[in-house]
């Protein structure tokens, strides 16, 4: 959304209040759309009028101590929602599609080791060389698709040189990563030829990953991989008692969710922070000045308030597992039977006065719990440290170049396919060009 205000005097819900009565069908339909293109005024009518908003279909959850609470009870809220397409998907159980469950504890905090907070660093000096190649080449055009040419392009190679998963080829892998994230987070509707393309990406996924396990453990029996090592390598050199080793199918369902969980999100956040901050003059005016400093952590706070006006995932979906009351004690108290879906919404729990002081404001001194872009409680975003280290970094190098800025619609919208995933926007590079 370009608009940076929160609107709370819409019509929502007295025109979903009259297509419930007249069409159930067509106000769901309603509410998808509003989700998808009007979400930000949408979520601000919920919070003050019904902060739990329950239709036949699923609930939405909408306040911050509601949204929490959701997503610190694994045992009430499970993933179950999307669990069975990535199993589906990768022939086997995914780990983080388990609900506190000993597989999940332990090859979660396996891969937690794989991912050290002391790789940051070297993989922020990795994603700024990257993205300065890429901007490199752009700046004779004076422009930049930064999706594809930028965003996307840096993950990648991040994927091929600090994962050790370079795909057949890069357009390969994005291709998989695609299929099987549009089925696991974007077929809310179940459509059967989304979830067989899913199916098909994770089988080719899954041959090509056996393959490199070969190649790689060859390579490096015979010492042919230096240092520093891929996470990749470095999980093949682990020996895991006997006991906690599960096997090399295992680790190669492990190693499919790295690509899986960074390739749609990592180029999502920086589509959403940088227009986000571009949106805002004076925001843009301090984080040029901000980027340009030799200390990025002066940078960064940026990127991490413009993502809270809007973080690539907007909804988290769950599903009640039991009757549970919500919101205990609270005017809210709602009871969740059994069974419901459940839409958390840290897009709207961000914007919680209770939680959030002067939530309209963009401020840079918000400690780090209020911002929920990279999940809370069980599911958290495993991989934050790395995925924090390249967003800033790449978002940081691109406002350094001289004269970046939007473009007027078309080319300086955001496209997004199935509403979620940026797929294009161009920026403007050097001096202005007539007619922009």
């Amino acid at each position: 959304m370009g608009a940076v205000d929160q609107a709370t005097a819409g019509d929502h819900l007295e025109r979903y209040d009259a297509a419930m009565a007249r069409d159930p069908m067509s106000a769901f339909a309603l509410v998808r759309e509003w989700m998808r293109t009007d979400w930000r005024a949408f979520f601000a009518v919920l919070r003050e009028q019904r902060p739990i908003f329950v239709t036949p279909a699923f609930t939405v959850v909408t306040r911050f101590a509601d949204v929490t609470e959701v997503l610190s009870r694994e045992e009430v809220f499970s993933v179950r929602a999307f669990g069975p397409r990535l199993d589906a998907a990768l022939g086997g159980p995914f780990m983080l599609a388990r609900d506190a469950t000993p597989m999940n504890w332990r090859e979660k905090g396996l891969m937690q080791v794989m991912l050290p907070p002391e790789d940051a660093a070297r993989l922020r000096g990795l994603a700024g060389r990257l993205a300065d190649e890429a901007l490199d080449a752009a700046s004779g055009r004076g422009r930049v698709e930064a999706v594809g040419e930028l965003f996307r392009h840096v993950a990648l190679r991040v994927c091929a040189e600090y994962f050790g998963l370079p795909g057949p080829t890069p357009e390969t892998l994005s291709r998989w990563t695609r299929a099987v994230v549009t089925d696991g987070f974007a077929n809310y509707q179940g459509d059967p030829e989304i979830r067989a393309a899913s199916v098909l990406a994770g089988e080719e996924m899954m041959d090509y990953l056996r393959g490199l396990l070969a190649e790689r453990r060859a390579a490096l029996d015979a010492g042919r991989v230096p240092p520093p090592e891929d996470v990749f390598s470095r999980l093949i050199r682990t020996t895991l008692p006997a006991e906690l080793d599960a096997g090399d199918e295992r680790m190669l369902i492990n190693m499919a969710g790295l690509p899986l969980g960074f390739l749609e999100s990592g180029p999502g956040a920086m589509a959403e922070a940088v227009e986000q901050i571009m949106i805002r003059p004076h925001v843009l005016a301090q984080a040029v000045e901000a980027a340009a400093d030799p200390d990025p952590a002066r940078f960064d706070g940026h990127v991490w308030e413009a993502l809270r006006f809007s973080p690539f995932f907007k909804l988290l979906p769950r599903v009640c597992e039991r009757d549970h009351v919500l919101a205990a004690g609270t005017p809210r108290r709602t009871v969740v039977p059994a069974g419901t879906f459940v839409l958390a919404a840290p897009a709207s729990a961000m914007f919680d006065a209770d939680a959030v002081e002067e939530p309209e404001e963009f401020r840079l001194d918000r400690p780090g719990h209020v911002r929920l872009f990279f999940g809370h409680g069980h599911h958290a975003c495993l991989g934050v440290h790395p995925a924090r280290a390249v967003i800033c970094e790449v978002v940081r190098r691109l406002l350094r170049r001289p004269g970046v800025r939007l473009l007027t619609p078309p080319d300086g919208a955001v496209v997004r396919a199935h509403g979620i995933f940026p797929d294009r926007f161009v920026l403007g590079l050097g001096p202005q060009g007539k007619g922009e």
